[in-house]
């Protein structure tokens, strides 16, 4: 199964997670890419995925199946050429467009799940994964809010949510449409660029069911679970933002135990590699697992 990522050094405890719930769920091999760049945005220096962090995950994937593998290829030049000018001064930072520039890499793989750095996966997602794209650029789930707010047709959703995205390179390749996407954030600014261009440019698209992108709340059928900003009624309206590393959050706010074997592990991980003990082979033996979350 061949995944991507996109995104900073800031994406690293998030797609560690993710790359865990995988490697639980997925029986397949993982074959991971990761697209990356650095930046300096809003007076700040952003750097990109470290080298480090890809070689613990690395040793990580194979422990579960050793044909699994991870790859990095930074964008710096490319975004620098085509920098999305009338959008960097949006609330989003530029590492949101970067899977704009999936197609000017060429060892991409023809078929590749998108994935944002704070979606879990919950349950084998291969159904999604092996959807027929015959005829289709891409395959996604509507946007939980932006489906009633933004459409290109009046009478039905088609709204997408560019958090999960299963993409057909090929037939992106041959319509132009990253490349035409790229265009259009340099031209029009826009509240969420990547996704706005996607769904506005976009001529051959799969709509699949929710669960495969569970915005809101874990269901029984979540296939993967997308960690969104979500909007409550009660006893206030306010918004609320968990992310899957906010463990505290999870169980307080959101009253998700769902991931505590997957956030356990991560936490071991993370204490692991923050000592510099990794060395040689991955030995899950070398570590406690039983760290407790409040």
């Amino acid at each position: 199964m061949n995944i991507l990522y996109c995104g900073d050094q800031n994406i690293e405890r998030g797609m560690l997670i993710s790359v865990l719930s995988l490697l639980k769920n997925v029986p397949e091999p993982l074959h991971i890419y990761v697209i990356t760049m650095s930046a300096e945005w809003n007076g700040k220096q952003y750097e990109p995925v470290a080298d480090e962090m890809l070689e613990f995950l690395r040793k990580r994937i194979r422990f579960t199946n050793p044909d699994g593998s991870i790859e990095k290829f930074d964008v710096t030049e490319a975004f620098k050429k085509e920098m999305p000018s009338v959008n960097m001064e949006t609330r989003f930072t530029p590492y949101c467009m970067l899977r704009l520039f999936a197609d000017q890499i060429e060892t991409l793989p023809d078929r590749i799940l998108y994935l944002d750095n704070d979606v879990v996966c919950r349950q084998n997602c291969l159904s999604f994964y092996e959807e027929d794209l015959d005829g289709y650029e891409l395959a996604g789930v509507l946007d939980y809010y932006g489906k009633w707010f933004y459409h290109n047709h009046f009478l039905k959703f088609d709204y997408m949510n560019s958090g999960v995205l299963l993409l057909n390179m090929k037939k992106i390749r041959e319509t132009g449409l990253f490349s035409k996407c790229r265009k259009m954030c340099q031209e029009e600014k826009m509240f969420l660029p990547d996704q706005a261009a996607i769904n506005k440019l976009v001529t051959s698209k799969k709509i699949l069911p929710r669960k495969y992108n569970e915005q809101r709340r874990l269901k029984d059928d979540t296939v993967m679970q997308h960690f969104t900003t979500t909007f409550r009624l009660f006893p206030w309206f306010h918004t609320v933002t968990v992310k899957p590393w906010n463990v505290t959050g999870l169980h307080r706010v959101l009253k998700n135990f769902a991931y505590d074997d997957i956030l356990n592990e991560y936490a071991c991980l993370m204490n692991y590699k923050q000592e510099k003990k990794v060395k040689g082979d991955y030995d899950e033996k070398q570590y406690d697992t039983n760290i407790f979350f409040n």
